[in-house]
C-alpha cells in the first residue's frame, strides 16, 4: 500500500515540556505513558532528529510559557495550548527513494516554516511508527499562540489571524489546505502519496488499526497459554470484518 498520512491533535496540556518528552523518550504505544528502565529512569528514543523554531536561546517549553504570559493567553484550563501535526511517509519511500531521518526532518522544518510562521515550534522526526512498519514520520508541535505578525495565509479566514497575540485555529478549511500541501510536498520530493483530500479505499482508520493491534495482542496471549498447556491453537490471526465485527482466521 502506498501511503502518506497527515494527522492533527490539539492539546490543552499546559506542560509544554511533556510534548518534548514524548518525542525524545520511549512511550508505551497503548497507554502513551513513558517506559522506564529497571532503575525507574526514562529511556531515550534512538535515531531521531529534533529542532526548534522561533524559540531563541530558550527551550520550547520556556519560550512558550513566556510568550503566553506576555500576551495573557493560554491561562485557562480549557484553552488549547498547542497543536500537534504528524506527517507520515510510505515505508517504501526508504528503499525506493532514499528517504531517511535527515531528509524527512528537513522537509518537516520547511513545512513548519511555510505553514506556521510566527509560532514557536518543535519539529522531530522518528525513523519508525508505533506499528513497526518502518514509516518515517515527522512531528510538528506548535504553540497555539502566534508571537509575530505574518502574511495572510491561504487557510486563514480572518485578517486578525495574522497578528501577534492571536491563536492558531485548525479549521476544516485549514486541514484541507494542509493535506493538499503534504501531497504537493511528497510529489516535489519524489515520494509516494495517496489522495489525502478524497481518501483511499485501502486506507485503515486509526480506530481499526488499534482494534486489530489490541485484538492480535490478546489472541497471542491466549495462544501462548494454550501452547503451555499442550492444547492445539486453532486461530493465529486476528481480523476485523467490514462491519467491525471480530473475525479470527487461521
Amino acid at each position: 500500500m502506498r501511503l502518506a498520512t497527515f494527522k492533527h491533535i490539539s492539546s490543552k496540556n499546559a506542560d509544554y515540556s511533556a510534548a518534548e518528552a514524548y518525542l525524545t523518550f520511549e512511550h508505551d504505544e497503548f497507554t502513551m505513558k513513558p517506559i522506564l528502565d529497571e532503575n525507574g529512569r526514562l529511556i531515550p528514543r534512538e535515531d531521531y532528529s529534533i529542532s526548534t523554531l522561533n524559540c531563541g536561546d530558550e527551550d520550547f517549553a520556556i519560550a512558550c510559557l513566556r510568550a503566553n504570559l506576555r500576551y495573557g493567553k493560554n491561562q485557562k484550563r480549557e484553552d488549547v495550548k498547542s497543536h500537534h501535526y504528524i506527517i507520515g511517509f510510505d515505508p517504501k519511500d526508504v528503499p525506493d527513494h532514499g528517504l531517511n531521518v535527515d531528509l524527512a526532518q528537513s522537509l518537516g522544518e520547511k513545512s513548519c516554516k511555510e505553514h506556521f510562521p510566527g509560532h514557536q515550534a518543535i519539529v522531530c522526526t522518528h525513523p519508525d511508527g508505533h506499528n513497526g512498519s518502518g514509516n518515517v514520520h515527522v512531528h510538528i508541535v506548535i504553540n497555539s499562540l502566534r508571537i509575530e505578525e505574518v502574511p495572510f495565509m491561504p487557510y486563514m479566514d480572518r485578517p486578525c489571524d495574522t497578528q501577534p497575540g492571536m491563536k492558531h485555529r485548525c479549521t476544516n478549511a485549514a486541514m484541507e489546505y494542509f493535506r493538499a500541501e503534504v501531497m504537493e510536498m511528497c510529489h516535489d520530493a519524489g515520494l509516494y502519496q495517496i489522495d489525502l483530500l478524497n481518501g483511499s479505499k485501502t486506507r485503515v482508520t486509526e480506530r481499526e488499526y488499534w482494534a486489530k493491534k489490541k485484538g492480535q495482542l490478546a489472541l497471542d496471549e491466549e495462544n501462548a497459554v494454550l501452547a503451555e498447556q499442550g492444547l492445539p491453537v486453532k486461530q493465529t490471526k486476528f481480523e476485523l470484518t467490514k462491519t467491525s465485527s471480530v473475525k479470527k482466521s487461521k
